[in-house]
């Protein structure tokens, strides 16, 4: 199984024992896994501009928590900064149940965090969805936007896959790759994906290599703007 935690740390990390692109095969997609920008409702902004608004008017005031440096949710946040222009605190947390707990609690003011994490929260009233992190909006939450309406361009979906040894076949590859799609394409499976929020992520094994490909430079540009180092 990999996924964006190996494409931001092809970068994130000086050395690795492996090259991720170099020693993979990719074979095929699985899911794309949308996060929720999330604030405590003492956040007085109700929309994407009145929150980019309200952290422009207090730099550096507004806590961002995450499960950790360097984990999708914080990456996540240092694109918004980055494409917003805004100044926020990380604080990373071991994991996301902390992070989310203190969010409530009125500690952190804000945190992108996956569906699973903070759904029932938001539903419950206990926390503000303001927007969700794929290109389009999540059929599991229909009335809130995609940060993609108010920045185009943003995209931090999470994604998960299969991968083979580099030396793995190519009928072998191309094998898997067709098994894979066909169960992707079963409806019973469609369904219990998109029960988590997700959605499949059918593709060629070509196809699944340009994309692993061009989400690595994304997230390396994201890694050096925010001058994240591992902790």
């Amino acid at each position: 199984m990999v996924g964006t935690t190996q494409a931001i740390n092809a970068t994130l990390y000086d050395k690795l024992n492996y090259n991720f692109i170099r020693d993979m095969a990719p074979v095929a997609g699985i899911m794309r896994v949308p996060s929720v920008m999330v604030v405590n409702p003492s956040v007085p902004a109700k929309t994407i501009p009145e929150f980019i608004a309200y952290a422009k008017a207090n730099p550096g005031k507004i806590n961002m928590a995450s499960p950790g440096t360097g984990t999708g949710p914080h990456i996540a946040g240092e694109l918004f900064k980055m494409m917003a222009g805004v100044d926020m605190v990380p604080v990373p947390y071991r994991g996301a149940p902390p992070a989310v707990t203190d969010l409530i609690g009125g500690r952190v003011q804000v945190v992108f965090d996956t569906f699973a994490a903070s759904i029932e929260f938001v539903r419950a009233g206990k926390l503000r969805a303001l927007a969700v992190t794929t290109a389009t909006r999540s059929p599991a939450l229909p009335d809130v936007p995609s940060l993609n309406d108010f920045l185009p361009g943003y995209d931090a979906s999470t994604w998960l896959g299969i991968g083979a040894p580099k030396n793995t076949p190519p009928d072998i590859v191309e094998k898997l790759n067709k098994e894979i799609n066909a169960v992707l394409a079963d409806p019973a499976m469609e369904a219990r994906i998109a029960n988590f929020g997700y959605t499949a992520f059918a593709s060629s094994s070509a196809e699944f290599g340009k994309f692993i490909a061009e989400d690595i430079q994304k997230w390396a540009k994201v890694v050096k703007f925010a001058g994240i180092r591992p902790d």
